[in-house]
């Protein structure tokens, strides 16, 4: 599987052209899946867009790398949510209610976007868990270290909450159940959180 590369810095520029086609690419396929993903093809997409094939195959390089773009742009807008939105969600709240607005948040956008995370996979490999999504290894990482958790390995303890929230959604929701899914799975993750950060004995 081409891993989801979500920086947490500046994207590279491009040039304003390939920009340009970027984006109306990206636009064309957001329509053509409203109209069914069957129907998201290289084919289809170069004709629809009014772009050659080369440039759609240049750009993507297959079906599954269509939909990779898609959950690279969704994955970015989400980033920038996480790290200048109003709070909980952005800067500005306590650790604790930033990592469980971290998950519902994070839930949300996986259900959003599960057909085209799905359609992104290399069908030659297993789908991922959490440690396949950098992003959210790295900003629950951080929301740990600023806990009080004691002697806890906040490292393994990142790479464990991030397949919880990544994992499941992936592994286990059917397209049927997404729509039922959000309340279940963001409860969920608000008691996992609670448990996990709890105050030990002593602490206050």
């Amino acid at each position: 599987m081409r891993r989801v590369d979500v920086s947490w810095g500046t994207p590279r520029p491009e040039r304003a052209d390939a920009a340009r086609n970027r984006q109306h690419l990206l636009a064309t396929a957001r329509e053509m899946l409203a109209e069914g993903a069957d129907r998201l093809t290289m084919d289809s997409l170069a004709e629809r867009s009014g772009l050659g094939k080369g440039t759609v195959f240049r750009r993507f390089g297959t079906r599954a790398g269509v939909f990779q773009a898609l959950l690279d742009d969704g994955e970015r807008a989400f980033q920038a949510e996480v790290l200048a939105g109003p709070p909980p969600l952005g800067p500005g709240a306590a650790p604790l209610d930033r990592l469980i607005a971290y998950g519902r948040a994070r839930i949300r956008f996986m259900l959003e976007y599960h057909e085209i995370a799905r359609a992104a996979l290399d069908s030659r490999q297993p789908i991922p868990a959490g440690a396949q999504t950098p992003m959210s290894q790295t900003h629950i990482r951080m929301l740990l270290g600023r806990i009080d958790l004691g002697p806890a390995d906040l490292d393994l303890l990142a790479i464990q909450l991030t397949a919880a929230l990544d994992g499941p959604l992936l592994l286990y929701v059917s397209a049927a159940e997404v729509r039922h899914a959000e309340r279940q799975l963001t409860e969920g993750w608000r008691d996992l959180v609670q448990r996990v950060c709890r105050p030990r004995p002593g602490q206050p």
